[in-house]
């Protein structure tokens, strides 16, 4: 059985409000709005990869905060790149995933991680 937390989904409410009255100077601003920061491509790359638990993210990102990672979570829902599913179960047990619109950003992390391969190889060769 699934139930909503009044609590969360009221924010999710107010997040999808705001965002109704973003306009956007750039289409790249858009994007950085809905997928960028410190932990948004994170949980977005750790995603790709197949549903995951609050706990299984946090371990996976490690330096995160729990409320960070929250509030992180709720505006990827927000914008419709994951869903949260809550199941009736002692303890509560809440799995995370990527919604079609969220599996659309899979280019855009593949190139970044990418970039950043490229980025830490030079890094090294240039420290020896």
């Amino acid at each position: 059985m699934i139930h909503r937390d009044n609590k969360y989904t009221n924010g999710v409410s107010k997040l999808m409000k705001i965002e109704e009255e973003q306009n956007y100077q750039c289409t790249v601003e858009a994007t950085i709005t809905v997928a960028g920061g410190k932990w948004k491509p994170l949980i977005i790359y750790y995603l790709l990869s197949g549903t995951k638990r609050f706990g299984e993210l946090r371990k996976l990102i490690g330096s995160v905060t729990q409320r960070s990672l929250t509030l992180q979570l709720r505006e990827l829902e927000a914008h419709g790149i994951i869903s949260r599913k809550i199941f009736a179960e002692v303890p509560p047990r809440v799995e995370y995933s990527l919604t079609e619109l969220g599996f659309t950003l899979a280019p855009v992390l593949e190139t970044m991680k990418a970039w950043g391969d490229a980025y830490v190889s030079r890094q090294r060769k240039k420290d020896h």
